[in-house]
C-alpha cells in the first residue's frame, strides 16, 4: 500500500485554545520531538492578531528557533495579509491559508466574508509565489458548521475550484467540529481531489464524536495521502463552540502501520512527544494509544 504524509498541528491547533500561557520553550521543545519522531512537516504556530489568539502572540520568536531545521517543513497558518507579511520573512516557510465554506463560521473566525477572503487570498498567492513559498488554501467547517449546521458540498467544491485556479499547492479540507461521518467523507473527498486534478489534498481530522480514525480511514480509502492531526489529540478551535481536540497522530500511526501503509514515524518517540504534548495541556486528551502497554504497543508493528 502506498504510503502517507500526516502533518502534525499539534503546536498550533492543539496549543492555540490553553488558558494558560505555553512558553516558547516548551512551544520549540514539542516541535523537537515531533522532529525526533520522524515527522518531516509541522504546523508550529499561526501568525494572528495576538488579541484574537494570546496563544499564539510568540509566533516570531518560535519560528524563529525551529526554522534552522533542515529536517523539518516549518508550516505556519495564516488568516490575512499581515499574517503574510509577518511570515515572508522567514524563507522556505510553507503558508496555511484559513478559509471557510461558512459566511457565519468565516465572520466569527477571520472577521471577513468568504469572497472577501478570497480576494485576499488571490492578491496574496501572487507574492508567495513571488517568493517560490508554498501556501494550502484550507476550508474550515467543510462538513458542518457551528452555527448554520450541515454544509452541502457544492459550497466547498466551489471555493476548491477557485483556490485551484488561483495556484494553491495544497488544498486542506477541514473537519473543524468532528462532526463527518466516514460516507460524507467518502463522498465530498472524492469530489474534492476530482476538482483538484494534480493539486495535492489533505484532511484535517477533529475526534469530537470518536469519529476521527474511521473518518481517516474513509478518506485513505478516497485516496488522500496527506492527514492532519495533533500528537496526543489535544486542541480545538477558539471560534467553534463544542469542538474536541484533534485526532490524535500516534492512533493514525498505529492504525496505517499495522496495516504495513509506511508513515516514517518511530512510534516509541511519537509516544513521548504525546506525553509531552499531553503534560502542556489542561484539557483531557482525546489518544487512545498512548494509554496502552508500550512495549506491546511497538511489537505489534514490527513486522
Amino acid at each position: 500500500m502506498s504510503g502517507v504524509t500526516i502533518i502534525d498541528v499539534s503546536p498550533r491547533d492543539g496549543l492555540q485554545t490553553e488558558p494558560e500561557l505555553i512558553s516558547t520553550e516548551d512551544k520549540v521543545k514539542l516541535v523537537d520531538k515531533l522532529t525526533e519522531a520522524g515527522l518531516e512537516k509541522i504546523e508550529v504556530t499561526s501568525l494572528v492578531h495576538p488579541k484574537r489568539v494570546p496563544q499564539m502572540a510568540d509566533a516570531e520568536d518560535v519560528l524563529k528557533q525551529v526554522s534552522h531545521n533542515e529536517k523539518l517543513q516549518v508550516i505556519a497558518l495564516i488568516p490575512n495579509q499581515r499574517g503574510f507579511i509577518r511570515a515572508s520573512q522567514f524563507a522556505g516557510l510553507e503558508l496555511n491559508w484559513a478559509a471557510s465554506a461558512t459566511e457565519t463560521f468565516s465572520d466569527k473566525n477571520l472577521g471577513m466574508t468568504i469572497d472577501r477572503n478570497f480576494e485576499i487570498f488571490n492578491d496574496v498567492i501572487k507574492e508567495v509565489k513571488s517568493k517560490g513559498m508554498k501556501i494550502c488554501f484550507s476550508v474550515a467547517v467543510s462538513f458542518g458548521c457551528p452555527y448554520e449546521g450541515k454544509v452541502e458540498e457544492e459550497k466547498v467544491l466551489e471555493l476548491v475550484k477557485k483556490a485551484v485556479q488561483a495556484g494553491a499547492d495544497r488544498i486542506g479540507i477541514a473537519d473543524t467540529i468532528g462532526i463527518a461521518t466516514p460516507d460524507a467523507v467518502d463522498s465530498l473527498l472524492r469530489k474534492v481531489l476530482d476538482v483538484a486534478g494534480e493539486t495535492k489534498v489533505s484532511f484535517h481530522i477533529h475526534d469530537t464524536r470518536g469519529l476521527g480514525i474511521a473518518n481517516a480511514y474513509a478518506a485513505y480509502l478516497a485516496g488522500v495521502r496527506i492527514f492532519e492531526t495533533a500528537v496526543s489529540g489535544i486542541g480545538g478551535c477558539p471560534f467553534a463552540p463544542g469542538s474536541a481536540g484533534n485526532l490524535a497522530t500516534e492512533d493514525l500511526v498505529y492504525l496505517f502501520e499495522r496495516m504495513g501503509i509506511e508513515t516514517g514515524v518511530n512510534v516509541g518517540k511519537l509516544l513521548e512527544a504525546a506525553d509531552f504534548a499531553a503534560s502542556l495541556s489542561t484539557k483531557t486528551p482525546l489518544g487512545r494509544i498512548r494509554h496502552l502497554d508500550r512495549e506491546r504497543t511497538i511489537k505489534e508493528l514490527v513486522k
